[in-house]
């Protein structure tokens, strides 16, 4: 006898909110037809995942409700191959107009993304533009976290120093096929916070487990 395997109540979940975009907690147990107390118990599973998450509305006296939504995370175990798409493009475009024009294209954008990171960060104080800068890459599918680097005894009078770190890359194909957006996104950095200097130091393409930049304030 040949059953049938019923997609898990989880799944279900995350298959509705990438259709509907968000929904609460009472909308998706009508909508699946279980418990407000057993969809409430898969969300805060989903949540601890790292698959969904929420925002707090105000709905007038009672309480807040809480809007749920696809992390990037969640969004990334549906299958998608832009990676590979995107790679061969860039390939057509190389056998097409050249490896020195393609390097030209992914220079400027890099230089239109630079640009609207500056103008989405603001003039802030540069913890704030850091911590702002890691947010975006972290909506853009990152595994990204900064903190501040504390003065040592020996260097009390050191300016303000930051890591940023990106535990994965979410162009991670691309980046093997051409390695000099790597040197763009390097280059980015530094030019979303000019009043700083910006180095690697580490890289995935070197075989190591993360990327991670330091940032030092002139």
């Amino acid at each position: 006898m040949i059953t049938t395997q019923h997609p898990s109540t989880k799944q279900d979940i995350l298959q509705y909110l990438l259709k509907e975009d968000r929904a609460t907690a009472q909308a998706l147990a009508e909508t699946l037809a279980i418990s407000p107390q057993a969809i409430r118990r898969h969300l805060k599973d989903l949540e601890e995942e790292g698959a969904i998450e929420y925002k707090s509305v105000s709905t007038g006296m009672g309480r807040p409700q809480h809007i749920y939504q696809l992390s990037p995370k969640g969004r990334d175990r549906f299958p998608n191959r832009y990676g590979e798409f995107a790679v061969s493009l860039l390939d057509t475009l190389a056998e097409t107009v050249g490896q020195e024009q393609v390097s030209n294209i992914l220079q400027k954008q890099w230089e239109r993304k630079a640009i609207e990171y500056r103008d989405r960060i603001g003039k802030g104080s540069l913890e704030q533009r850091v911590a702002k800068l890691v947010e975006m890459r972290q909506s853009e599918g990152y595994m990204a976290e900064w903190y501040l680097l504390e003065p040592t005894e020996i260097n009390q009078n050191a300016t303000e120093q930051f890591i940023l770190k990106e535990h994965n890359c979410a162009i991670s194909n691309v980046a093997e096929s051409f390695p000099s957006v790597c040197g763009h996104e390097l280059e980015m950095f530094a030019a979303v916070l000019p009043d700083c200097t910006v180095e690697r130091t580490h890289w995935i393409n070197d075989g190591e487990h993360q990327c991670g930049y330091l940032i030092k304030a002139r």
